[in-house]
C-alpha cells in the first residue's frame, strides 16, 4: 500500500503563549498570530518550501489557520479546513495562567495535574477526550491521502495527545512531549498505522 508521509505543525505564537506567566489558550478566545508568530510561520514556510506538499490541513481557530496559509502560499495550495483538528476546550480557565489556576481551583488544578486523561479541564475537555477525538481525525486524513504528503497545523494538547498514543506515552506525561511554536513532527502512514518519525524538528526557528 501506498505511503502517506505528513508533517503535523503546531501553530505560531499568539501573545497569550508569551504573556509572562503565559496564559492558556483553547478554543474559546479565537486570537491570531503575534509578529513572532507570523516569523515563526514564515521560516516553517522557507523550511518546507522545496517539500512537495499535495494537501494542507488546518485546525479552523485562527492561530492555526494563519499558520497554514503562510505555509502553503509557496505551493499555491488552499488550505482545507478540519473541525477535528480543534485545540482542546479549556473551559473556565482560558485566558487564565496556571498559577492563578492552582491559587483559585486547588482542588481542580490537583486533579488536572495528576490524572489529565480523566479529570478535565474546569468545565472542558480531559485530554483523554482530546485523545480520543482527534485520533480518527488523523487516521482518517492519512488513509485519505495514499501516496502524498500533506500537511496538517493543530495545536499543543492536540498534537501532544496524538504523539503521546503513537509513541505509547501515558497521558500524565504528555507534557514532556514538546511541541514549540511552529515545530514540526513528521509522521508515516503505511499499511493502516502511522509512525512518528521525527518529534517537534524546530530547526529551522534557530
Amino acid at each position: 500500500m501506498a505511503t502517506c508521509w505528513f508533517y503535523l505543525a503546531r501553530h505560531g505564537a499568539t501573545d497569550n503563549n508569551r504573556a509572562k506567566p503565559p496564559r492558556l489558550q483553547g478554543r474559546r478566545t479565537d486570537p491570531g498570530l503575534s509578529e513572532e508568530g507570523c516569523d515563526q510561520a514564515a521560516r516553517a514556510a522557507g523550511f518546507l518550501a522545496e517539500t512537495p506538499l499535495d494537501a494542507v490541513y488546518s485546525s479552523p481557530l485562527l492561530r492555526a489557520l494563519e499558520t497554514a496559509r503562510i505555509i502553503s502560499e509557496p505551493h499555491d495550495l488552499t488550505v482545507t479546513i478540519e473541525d477535528g483538528l480543534i485545540e482542546a476546550d479549556v473551559g473556565g480557565w482560558e485566558g487564565m495562567p496556571w498559577d492563578k489556576i492552582e491559587r483559585e481551583y486547588p482542588e481542580e488544578y490537583r486533579a488536572f495535574m495528576t490524572d489529565p486523561a480523566r479529570n478535565p479541564y474546569l468545565g472542558g475537555e480531559s485530554v483523554g477526550e482530546v485523545q480520543q477525538r482527534v485520533i480518527p481525525v488523523f487516521e482518517r486524513l492519512a488513509a485519505a491521502n495514499p501516496g502524498r504528503t500533506i500537511l496538517l497545523v493543530a495545536h499543543n494538547v492536540v498534537n501532544r495527545g496524538y504523539l503521546a498514543h503513537l509513541m505509547g506515552v501515558p497521558l500524565n506525561q504528555y507534557r514532556n512531549i514538546p511541541q514549540d511554536n511552529c515545530g514540526i513532527n513528521l509522521l508515516r502512514w503505511r499499511d493502516g498505522r502511522v509512525k512518528p518519525v521525527t518529534v517537534n524538528g524546530a530547526f529551522h526557528l534557530r
